[in-house]
């Protein structure tokens, strides 16, 4: 198991209570339900950065077919076979 780091945090009774009921109705601590969430953004934060790769690359190859003719559309697996989803 990785190492675990302990947290203190302050929220106002309702918000306290919510979680309480949430995290039971999910049979899991409110500290499993706040960990669960902290995890959701640092994922959310790594998917936002690949695809922000993948843009800036589907972008790169996109710049450096400008020595074809501007008309040339481009070809099926350049758009549909590519990593870029």
């Amino acid at each position: 198991m990785a190492d675990m780091k302990n947290i203190t945090v302050s929220v106002e009774d309702d918000v306290y209570a919510n979680a309480r009921r949430k995290a039971a109705e999910k049979n899991v601590s409110v500290s499993h339900l706040v960990a669960e969430c902290l995890r959701s953004l640092s994922r959310e934060d790594e998917l936002r950065a690949e695809r922000q790769r993948l843009l800036e690359d589907a972008f790169q190859r996109a710049d450096a077919r400008t020595d074809r003719v501007i008309a040339e559309p481009f070809h099926r697996s350049e758009l549909y076979d590519s990593d870029f989803r």
